[in-house]
């Protein structure tokens, strides 16, 4: 019996451990899940005026939701509430599994197997997890940061390859070498573990979300407000990180999203504040609204470096 857990055991090869990770710049990303890392088939529940003056049940997209979503003329909540809308963007006590991981489950098949294409983020998502960066997951959906948290699990397990996973292992393990406290031998469970409790993942429409920002109105409404606090939340969570390890390398953020109000009020929330409080940092901001622009529109909106993003 091996009573050493400092090591690996004797029938197993030493794990590899990627020193070399300390030569990159600090690239840390933001994105929004919904048709930006992946097309999901969840739908939102409105009422639509038709010319007749009756309002008629429709199911729609989070695409099509963000071109009418400011439309209160043509489409309305059921009943008023919205919650009956985005009941599909809930977590509920006592499910078996949330609507989240079987949605993403869903959207991922087609992808892994070649039938359908993914979100134009959904490379970029990739090489950030195969290359150990920090990231932060904002999305306007009102699930617990847990069950976010778990459908980046299922992405790891199910689309990352063999060898993916081995050099995101390795890379992990070279940023623990390089930046933080030896803590002995951890399996490579443990070193995933602890690389997926610095990511956060942020439904600024959920309950505990709200509450923590103080917002006193529906999200439904916040939801731009609500994505700038997630965004300068995952900012000092970086810069705390980051001040801890007592490096001073350039440092880049890209942050993605396919709603162009989104953008807009990111791009304005960057230039007005973000880049005031952190002028070292190199702002890029890709609008993956395009369908035509396979992976996004780049804007960089501050920052003088030039760096591969």
């Amino acid at each position: 019996m091996d009573t050493n857990p400092s090591s690996p055991k004797d029938n197993e090869r030493p794990p590899e451990v990627n020193l070399d990770v300390i030569h990159l710049p600090f690239k840390y990303y933001i994105f929004d899940w919904d048709n930006n890392i992946l097309h999901m088939p969840t739908r939102i529940h409105l009422e639509k005026r038709t010319p007749g003056e009756v309002w008629e049940p429709i199911a729609v997209s989070t695409s099509f939701y963000a071109l009418v979503r400011n439309d209160t003329r043509n489409y309305r909540p059921p009943t008023g509430d919205w919650e009956m809308a985005f009941r599909e963007f809930r977590d509920f006590e006592n499910e078996k599994e949330s609507s989240f991981l079987r949605d993403t489950r869903s959207a991922l098949d087609p992808v892994i197997s070649g039938d359908q294409q993914p979100g134009p983020s959904f490379r970029q998502f990739r090489k950030a997890l195969i290359e150990g960066r920090l990231f932060a997951i904002v999305t306007a959906r009102g699930h617990l940061s847990s069950t976010i948290r778990e459908g980046v699990s299922y992405f790891i397990s199910h689309v990352l390859t063999p060898e993916e996973r081995q050099t995101m292992m390795a890379n992990l393990r070279g940023y623990r070498a390089a930046y933080e406290q030896d803590e002995g031998y951890l399996t490579d469970e443990e070193v995933l573990e602890a690389y997926l409790n610095l990511n956060q993942y942020h439904a600024v429409t959920s309950p505990d979300f709200r509450a923590r920002m103080g917002a006193d109105k529906p999200g439904v409404d916040i939801q731009e407000e609500a994505k700038q606090f997630a965004i300068m939340d995952f900012m000092q969570h970086v810069f705390r990180i980051v001040r801890k390890s007592g490096v001073d390398k350039p440092i880049s953020v890209g942050f993605s999203d396919d709603d162009p109000r989104n953008v807009r009020a990111v791009v304005d929330f960057i230039e007005n504040e973000l880049h005031r409080e952190f002028p070292q940092v190199k702002f890029v901001v890709y609008d993956t609204s395009e369908a035509d622009v396979p992976d996004g529109r780049k804007i960089v909106v501050a920052g003088q470096m030039e760096l591969p993003f």
